[in-house]
């Protein structure tokens, strides 16, 4: 906190004012993060997401959800990696911690949902387990593991996760 207050060139008690704690400060940034601007709309009413949700093409779905998924992560990873590695040691940070992993399963099981009722989804799989898939695949360790560890551009993990969510999620003639 001191270190921000520095760098902001600012007393220390206006960053514990404005934020109280440094689970405070992680969870205003991370909000900033996720949705790309100060507004306070929440992930589900932002157009982005709306776009994707409505989307009626079930592959357009999938590749929107990609590259929205890819953005967010280009802006948030490496906070998340923190908030993550922060989580264990400090329980408000691992309330936060958890808040952001219900609420990103939350927003895939929507889209997944958005999917079972145009009759998309592969056959015998069903909204829990596909929702499932899609938050194993899209999860930010799994960005972490393939552009941070193992060299991926974003772009290349946009891609792959956009053809394995058609692949493991819609049916053959949705495709």
């Amino acid at each position: 906190m001191a270190a921000i207050a520095a760098e902001a060139g600012v007393a220390l008690k206006t960053v514990y004012l404005a934020f109280d704690t440094k689970s405070g400060l992680l969870r205003a940034l991370w909000h900033l993060l996720l949705r790309g601007d100060e507004e306070d709309a929440p992930v589900g009413e932002r157009p982005w997401y709306r776009e994707v949700v409505d989307e009626p093409d079930p592959e357009r779905n999938l590749r929107l959800t990609a590259q929205n998924s890819r953005i967010v992560k280009e802006r948030a990873g490496v906070l998340l990696g923190v908030i993550r590695s922060a989580a264990p040691s400090d329980p408000d940070i691992g309330a936060l911690w958890g808040a952001i992993q219900s609420d990103f399963y939350e927003n895939q099981r929507l889209i997944v949902q958005a999917l079972d009722k145009g009759k998309a989804l592969r056959r015998g799989l069903d909204v829990a387990r596909a929702a499932d898939l899609l938050w194993t695949l899209n999860h930010p360790e799994v960005w972490h593991l393939l552009v941070t560890e193992r060299g991926w551009t974003p772009q290349q993990w946009e891609q792959w996760f956009a053809d394995t969510a058609c692949a493991q999620l819609l049916r053959q003639s949705a495709q």
